[in-house]
């Protein structure tokens, strides 16, 4: 668990048993990717879509770009409060795509094989967005350039880093953190830390 400045746990915007810091700790399993040349790099929208599309790195940047500002909240503990994301929102990648009515989750890829499930409501909030900058500074490797997913409302581990792919599913599969024990929904307000929670 991570031990930083205690906030009273009556502040509102902090849940409970969190610590507020102002650096911005870094986690993750496995790699760091690192890139050279983003011309080679895309994101992937697929299955349960009407039709699939593939955006160059380049298409993402020409979408809308919009920031929003929010708290994060990790599993392991600490808070981090008034964050600048600037990006795409969710709801403005998935403007021109039809998502099929069987959609009930999505599994959001990222590099190395690695995935996190959110079920589709959360996906598409109006707080959910793909980030590439993170306090008017580009991500850096550690924190998931070129892009990462950031879903503020479930712990930190559902905004995946360096994200590769957007499936839309039927079913709720546990991805990485969730089969290894970590809760499979994830909500900070009702510390839904682990799967025995």
């Amino acid at each position: 668990m991570y031990f930083g400045k205690k906030r009273e746990q009556t502040d509102p915007r902090v849940p409970p048993n969190q610590n507020v810091t102002t650096s911005f700790p870094v986690l993750h399993h496995g790699n760091v990717p690192y890139y050279r040349d983003l011309t080679a790099w895309n994101l992937k929208v697929f299955g349960l879509v009407k039709e699939e599309k593939t955006f160059s790195y380049k298409e993402i940047l020409e979408l809308k770009q919009t920031d929003l500002h929010n708290d994060i909240h990790c599993v392991t503990g600490w808070s981090k409060l008034d964050n600048v994301w600037t990006g795409v929102t969710v709801k403005d990648l998935m403007k021109n795509m039809t998502i099929l009515e069987e959609a009930k989750y999505v599994l959001l890829h990222a590099e190395e094989g690695w995935k996190t499930n959110l079920p589709i409501e959360d996906f598409l909030k109006e707080s959910s967005m793909l980030a590439h900058s993170h306090n008017a500074e580009p991500l850096t490797p550690d924190h998931g350039f070129p892009l990462r997913a950031v879903i503020p409302h479930l712990y930190f581990w559902k905004s995946a880093k360096w994200l590769r792919g957007i499936e839309f599913v039927r079913d709720n599969e546990p991805g990485f953190w969730e089969k290894n024990g970590y809760h499979i929904y994830g909500d900070p307000w009702k510390e839904e830390r682990f799967s025995w929670d």
